[in-house]
């Protein structure tokens, strides 16, 4: 048996690609989000780990996404069968041929919580944690679709209803992301390609993106994600307030338009996946009775 060989693939092979992805991993992905993930990301990579028998594993390299100059995000999945045969190892070279042609020096690369043996495999080769997402679903199954109640002087619309507020979303963009915890240093692109990035792919939906309305200003939304290959399933996405508006029950009446529409819509699920150290939004779904389950750890390291 040969060991790995990496190659990068096309769209032509992509649905051979994401079958290894999907059976590498729990998160079941579709061709059309990686379709969709390439057109917005401004650089991508899609490599193929294979013995020359069979498909070993994946990887994937995406330049330009809310990172800062120098750092590129990544994903690697083998499948479980053929851990130990160096198919890793040999895509994070791959990785790292692509990311220093393109003036990239590190790395984010996103590993399960509760896979302790990638994460150990993780730090052997330089790379520490940088972020961790725990992961918090809430059964719709058994909650009744709360009243939104917005504060007085606020109110709750969906992007849908009121599309001419697109600047003031990307308003409250540019203050909310960088005060998330593992956000300090995130890049934000001007706002039409914020727009394409963040709002406008496969799994966004004008109808699913909320928004808080004061006396005609934007000063805050929630948006979810929907997942293709989770029907049933929405993610929550961004949930952001202006910082003037804070600690004034916005962000509360948010995720409660959100909780209300999706039981409304008939989901089944809502998950989100918050930075341990974003301590108000955790409160706050903890509140609505969202259960703690193993999520992400991000770790940074070198090419």
């Amino acid at each position: 048996m040969t060991g790995a060989q990496i190659r990068e693939i096309h769209e032509d092979e992509l649905e051979r690609w994401v079958a290894v992805t999907n059976a590498a991993t729990a998160r079941p992905a579709t061709v059309e989000e990686f379709l969709d993930w390439k057109r917005q990301a401004r650089e991508t990579v899609w490599l193929l780990a294979s013995d020359g028998t069979e498909d070993l594993g994946t990887a994937i390299g995406v330049g330009g996404w809310h990172t800062p100059p120098g750092v590129a995000r990544a994903e690697l999945e083998v499948i479980a069968q053929a851990r130990g045969r160096g198919a890793g190892s040999a895509l994070l070279a791959g990785l790292g041929t692509w990311a220093r042609a393109l003036g990239y020096g590190e790395l984010l690369v996103e590993v399960q919580e509760a896979d302790a043996t990638s994460l150990a495999w993780a730090e052997r080769r330089g790379y520490t944690v940088f972020a961790r997402h725990p992961r918090l679903v809430l059964d719709l199954a058994g909650v009744e679709a709360p009243e939104v109640a917005p504060p007085e002087g606020i109110e709750i619309v969906t992007w849908a209803e009121r599309p001419e507020l697109a600047p003031g979303l990307y308003a409250v963009a540019c203050e909310a992301y960088p005060d998330v915890p593992d956000g300090e240093d995130a890049v934000l692109p001007p706002f039409e390609e914020w727009l394409s990035m963040d709002m406008q792919g496969a799994g966004d939906r004008p109808d699913g993106t909320f928004v808080a309305v004061a006396g005609g200003e934007v000063v805050g939304y929630a948006k979810f994600h929907f997942p293709a290959a989770a029907p049933g399933l929405v993610n929550h996405d961004m949930t952001g307030v202006l910082r003037a508006w804070r600690r004034r029950g916005i962000a509360g009446a948010l995720k409660r338009a959100e909780i209300a529409w999706a039981k409304q819509n008939g989901y089944e699920k809502l998950a989100t996946g918050n930075e341990e150290r974003n301590e108000p939004i955790r409160k706050l779904n903890a509140q609505y009775g969202y259960v703690l389950e193993p999520g992400t750890v991000t770790v940074r390291g070198p090419v």
